[in-house]
């Protein structure tokens, strides 16, 4: 959570080698009859030309000589689906490179010939043509392998966000995107067809009367809509109190929402971004198991306002998005969430989790909560501020390198100078400013001057010795809520260099897990292989809490 300017910063994005080359190389044999020997040939002529349409129209008849000889036969051989696999590839690698947009549904023209394409399991928010991209030419994180070799083409489909549904708002910005697995095949009157499928409703094909596993690359699609995100930009000016990341705060969908699948909600930390779960979200898509039984669900907040501010914001977010996605709130994804939070919002998870009780309020006020007076407004907001409730359906807790018990940081040398940046103007504190200013003897003496002065932002309700900070930090989870935490012990010097490792831990948590890196563990192989395992026990446990009822 305090990433500090500078370690935000280093953490914002991962470099990748350049993609593979898109020419295929020399195509492989499938000598197992005439038929087969002729595509063959096609297929080798095409290789010995640049790329053109006289290629493109080649591979096509390579594509389409291959399905004749294996049409009615005896289930193809791996060496002919490999040749019509390859013909294939070379076509569309060549035709999304030269035409990456404008794909619509229907007829279309390859190189001079008469084609159709047809789109299966789209996105049910893409609107108008589509923007193809070729998955290999994505750039992926270092050291991290999303693609499933297969039959076909990986790749992924975009459209611009769309605006005439209310579930619209719930995309990212930079517009839906999706993965996919292309390929040709013979279509209506022999013509070329390129079938566009979702690989993970329809994970293989019959080809050649043989069913085939699908190509299938688990994250290009959203690594292709974060290269173009200025999210990590806007989450530093963000803390220094820059709006542009106001405006985009909420809650985002990565893919259709599906009533019956739990929601992983991922909370990023002080000055971050959601980009950061990029290989958690990969390695969770991936995964056939927790694919089928999770939605991963990205949450956007400007991180320069007080902790509790911050929580208030994040159950505003949350309840938006069920009013758009289950109105009637009995959609089975509404009782059941794991909240996964890094740094401050791993302690915004926590605080997602609790009953607070009198202990939050008495450590600010000294008055009970029906005697402040104010605005409506200021004091509705103050309450619901100050008196926490668990969220209804968080039932299970990861959180990583979260300072439960504050952090030195926020008070030393970099953490003043911080909290000079720190942007200050959150209407929710100047409710308490107002607070403090007309009614003074409602307030502690202990916060009375940060109140009244607006000294309240994300890294002075982090410091250990903070009034508020110090009375929350004794709240747990209400019972039935499991929860988890992953602390960092870099070269065994008692924390990651943010977080000391005595306030990333919790009593009582069902699995504590120490590792020997940094702040940014988030992206760390270890780090994200116990997630996927807690994920995976979570699979097959009940919501054990009142929680999970819907308020």
């Amino acid at each position: 959570m305090l990433l500090l300017l500078g370690v935000a910063l280093a953490g914002a994005c991962a470099s990748t080698g350049p993609p593979p080359s898109s020419r295929g190389g020399t195509p492989p044999s499938a000598a197992d009859s005439p038929a087969l020997l002729e595509a063959n040939a096609l297929a080798r002529r095409a290789a010995r030309l640049d790329d053109s349409p006289a290629r493109t129209r080649l591979l096509l008849d390579c594509v389409l000589a291959v399905h004749a000889a294996l049409d009615g036969g005896a289930p193809a051989s791996p060496e002919a689906i490999a040749l019509a696999g390859h013909c294939s590839d070379q076509v569309l690698l060549s035709e999304f490179h030269r035409r990456p947009r404008g794909w619509v549904p229907g007829p279309l023209d390859i190189a001079g010939r008469e084609a159709e394409l047809r789109v299966e399991g789209a996105s049910a928010m893409f609107r108008g043509a589509y923007r193809i991209v070729p998955s290999r030419d994505v750039e992926l994180p270092d050291g991290w392998n999303f693609r499933t070799p297969g039959f076909g083409l990986a790749i992924v489909l975009r459209t611009d966000r769309c605006e005439d549904d209310p579930r619209c708002v719930l995309y990212p910005a930079e517009g839906i995107h999706q993965w996919a697995t292309a390929w040709i095949e013979p279509g209506h009157e022999g013509r070329p067809r390129v079938r566009i499928v979702d690989p993970a409703t329809m994970p293989d094909a019959t080809i050649g009367g043989r069913r085939v596993p699908l190509a299938f690359d688990a994250l290009s699609f959203y690594q292709l809509g974060a290269a173009a995100s200025r999210l990590p930009r806007q989450g530093i000016y963000g803390l220094l109190g820059g709006d542009d990341v106001g405006r985009r705060a909420g809650v985002y969908l990565l893919r259709d929402y599906d009533p019956a699948k739990v929601p992983v909600v991922m909370i990023h930390g002080l000055g971050s971004h959601p980009i950061i779960w990029s290989e958690l979200s990969g390695a969770i898509w991936a995964d056939p198991q927790l694919r089928e039984a999770y939605q991963v669900i990205h949450i956007v907040f400007q991180t320069n306002a007080p902790l509790l501010v911050s929580r208030l914001r994040v159950q505003g977010y949350l309840d938006r998005m069920w009013a758009i996605l289950d109105p009637e709130n009995d959609d089975p994804a509404r009782r059941k969430m794991v909240l996964v939070g890094h740094s401050l919002g791993g302690v915004v998870s926590r605080l997602l989790a609790v009953d607070s009780g009198p202990v939050l309020w008495d450590a600010a006020f000294t008055v009970p909560p029906a005697a402040i007076k104010g605005p409506p407004a200021d004091v509705a907001g103050i309450r619901a501020t100050f008196l926490l409730k668990p969220y209804p359906g968080a039932c299970a807790l990861v959180m990583l390198a979260a300072p439960h018990k504050g952090s030195p940081t926020a008070s030393g040398a970099i953490g003043r100078f911080a909290r000079l940046l720190v942007g200050r103007r959150a209407p929710e504190i100047q409710a308490l400013r107002r607070l403090a200013l007309d009614h003074p003897d409602a307030v502690r003496p202990e916060v009375a001057e940060s109140y009244r002065f607006a000294r309240l932002n994300s890294i002075s309700t982090l410091q250990a010795m903070q009034p508020v900070r110090r009375a929350g930090e004794a709240l747990l989870p209400v019972a039935g809520v499991r929860y988890h935490t992953i602390a960092g012990d870099l070269h065994g010097q008692g924390g990651d260099g943010v977080v000391p490792l005595e306030s990333a831990r919790l009593p009582g948590a069902r699995s504590t897990r120490v590792v020997d890196h940094g702040h940014d563990l988030y992206r760390d192989p270890d780090v994200i292989a116990q997630v996927l395992g807690i994920l995976h026990e979570e699979r097959t446990l009940p919501c054990a809490t009142a929680t999970a009822a819907v308020r």
